[in-house]
């Protein structure tokens, strides 16, 4: 039998016999090593330790002590969720349950639960967890497997789409429950040290809104107790910082079904923070050599067709007929920039040609999966396309990186970066895909930021460079992309004449700065809790006059000494403390007080929304101090801090 190589995180080579399963190559590297494995990452996969691996695999070994530990764990416990519910509901039929980034979840169908029916199960889990059940895989052939799910269409039609085929099916036993399912698993249910169900909600079968309508049961599973106790009270936070509520709350959007589903409608208070973080984004466009394009709303679909979309993302367009064509919104900007670099001859000493556009898109996504500014069918990229020759790709994505990681320095937002790789839905030839992620993976590892594979994650056109925001929950969100393409210059025949006098074709780059504006407000509103940064917040000082006698000197301030600010004056004749109080429920980021001694002595005092005062501060130095927040675009107000 001859060897075939893996290639393991630190960039070392392990050769093993051809056939070897990720155990196999852990008990390689060292027994203790091959004792501990509970599951290994193949690719970018997680998959379970009898997983066989090919030749030039790329392998992380996983044992308990690793981060893809508590995913295996958390698929485990969704197995002792769906074996406690047939126990106490036999006739309950189980189609899917994955892990998730914050725990699990299973949909069932042909059994009704509610909130309440949730303590019986977790009793029931925890049994089961106590029985110390061990979990094992079994290999059948199709048609055994398929006799197992005679009344089940779901799992039915799982064996005869994802694990079509000949290869033999995999399962996992624990005690009397068997399930369909690739793994991976710990070895036994006593593994799972804490859990707990979390809510109920509906959900379509394969999110499309026209199948079946199931019962979703959402958990979460720690190894410790103390875990789960810190997990469920950052879920309390989370929820007091949830962007619906303090959007409501703070006046910044509304989504009205009248208007319609995913379609958010921005008031003047959230409108004044978008258009802070507009112009904060055309700077760094600017200052990095970027010229601004617009393009409309609305194709015709000749043009969807020719850049690839269409065949890719017929299914996710708004379409309409005009005059008996067919035309389609918008779902995204890159064949707009194309067309319009298209539309000239250019040089090799032109290029790099770089657009930008904050474009309004359109994506027709399933009603059940709109949730708030999170997904929606409007929202708008802060979008750019660049045209670069071969050998300026490397210089470009640098400096790309390089104002990315500026925006999430400004916003105090910690970065997670993963190469997407192809997907199984794409365009291009294997070799112009080998070549495109190649070329972002020496970028990446050139520049030494620490990042992951994302296997299959990749834009249909091409591979890219995902940066997720970490949020002050230590929450993930997607956020900015840098994408490499190779396909849409070739579909749009776009060229520049080379040193050569030769026509050659330009390298296509799509990258965006936030992601999207409506996501990135998302994420903003709840990192920050509502409390924007002095810069960003829609209404940035208070005035707070202690008694209508000083209505005329709050006037003046907001108007003369401020003016240039988003400054309220408070002229309701409410109490001094109350005044206060709606100040601080309203976020803002300063208050100036202002009553008989400081209108006397032309001074003002100054309180913050952390509860600090200073009285006698002199009007210019406080105007000053904010010009300078202002200006650095500071994260917290720290006049007060001096």
């Amino acid at each position: 039998m001859s060897d075939i190589v893996v290639i393991l995180p630190d960039g070392s080579e392990l050769s093993v016999p051809e056939g070897s399963s990720v155990a196999d190559a852990a008990y390689e590297i060292g027994p203790g090593l091959g004792k501990d494995t509970v599951a290994g990452v193949v690719d970018g996969e997680l998959v379970d330790k009898a997983t066989a691996l090919h030749d030039g695999a790329n392998l992380v070994i996983v044992t308990d002590q690793s981060d893809e530990y508590l995913d295996v764990l958390r698929h485990s416990a969704a197995h002792v969720f769906a074996q406690a519910l047939q126990r106490l509901h036999p006739e309950a039929k189980l189609t899917i349950g994955p892990w998730t980034d914050q725990g699990f979840y299973y949909d069932v169908t042909n059994v009704d639960l509610d909130m309440d029916d949730l303590e019986d199960i977790e009793a029931e889990m925890a049994d089961i967890v106590e029985e110390d059940l061990p979990i094992e895989r079994e290999l059948v052939d199709r048609e055994e497997a398929l006799a197992k799910y005679e009344d089940n269409e779901f799992k039915r039609e799982i064996l005869e789409t994802e694990a079509a085929g000949d290869d033999p099916i995999s399962f996992y036993k624990q005690g009397e429950f068997e399930d369909l399912c690739k793994g991976p698993h710990v070895e036994s249910t006593g593994e799972i040290g804490a859990f707990e169900l979390l809510n109920i909600s509906s959900a379509y079968w394969r999110g499309d809104e026209e199948n079946e309508t199931l019962t979703r049961v959402y958990g979460t599973a720690f190894a410790s107790e103390s875990d789960l106790h810190d997990f469920l009270e950052m879920q309390e936070e989370a929820k007091e910082r949830d962007h619906r509520k303090l959007g409501q709350e703070l006046e910044l959007f509304s989504i009205d079904e009248t208007t319609g589903p995913g379609l958010p409608l921005y008031h003047p208070n959230g409108k004044r923070i978008l258009d802070e973080l507009a112009d904060y984004a055309k700077q760094l466009n600017l200052d990095a050599g970027y010229d601004p394009v617009e393009t409309p709303h609305l194709f015709r679909t000749e043009l969807w067709k020719k850049s690839g979309h269409y065949e890719n993302y017929v299914d996710d367009m708004f379409l309409l007929d005009v005059n008996d064509e067919e035309y389609g919104l918008k779902p995204m900007n890159c064949p707009g920039h194309a067309t319009i670099f298209d539309q000239q001859s250019w040089s090799y000493r032109d290029l790099p040609v770089r657009y930008f556009e904050d474009g309004k898109v359109y994506r027709k996504e399933q009603r059940g999966e709109l949730s708030g500014l999170s997904r929606v069918w409007s929202f708008t990229i802060d979008d750019g396309h660049l045209f670069v020759r071969p050998d300026q790709i490397e210089d470009e994505i640098n400096l790309i990186i390089d104002n990315i990681l500026e925006v999430f320095d400004t916003f105090d937002l910690e970065a997670e970066v993963a190469l997407a790789t192809r997907p199984e839905k794409s365009v291009g030839s294997d070799e112009i895909w080998e070549q495109a992620e190649t070329q972002l993976k020496a970028v990446l590892d050139d520049s030494g930021i620490d990042y992951g594979i994302e296997a299959g994650d990749g834009a249909f056109y091409g591979p890219k460079i995902d940066f997720a925001f970490k949020d002050a929950l230590g929450r993930k969100w997607d956020g900015p992309t840098v994408q490499l393409d190779f396909n849409m210059p070739d579909r749009f025949d776009l060229t520049y004449t080379g040193e050569d006098n030769e026509e050659h074709q330009p390298v296509m780059i799509h990258r965006a700065l936030y992601g999207s504006y409506e996501r990135f407000f998302m994420v903003l509103i709840e990192h920050f809790n509502g409390k924007f940064p002095f810069w960003l917040a829609p209404e940035q000082v208070r005035i707070l006059p202690i008694s209508d006698d000083q209505l005329g000197y709050a006037k003046r301030l907001q108007n003369r000494d401020f003016g240039d600010f988003r400054v309220g004056v408070e002229d309701r004749s409410w109490t001094l403390g109350r005044k206060i109080r709606e100040a601080q429920e309203d976020r803002v980021p300063y208050m100036i007080i202002v009553g008989g001694d400081e209108q006397e002595t032309q001074t003002i005092s100054v309180r913050d929304r952390k509860e600090r005062e200073r009285k006698d501060v002199e009007i210019d130095d406080f105007r000053a101090h904010l010009e300078d927040e202002r200006e650095e675009k500071r994260a917290e107000p720290d006049f007060l801090d001096e």
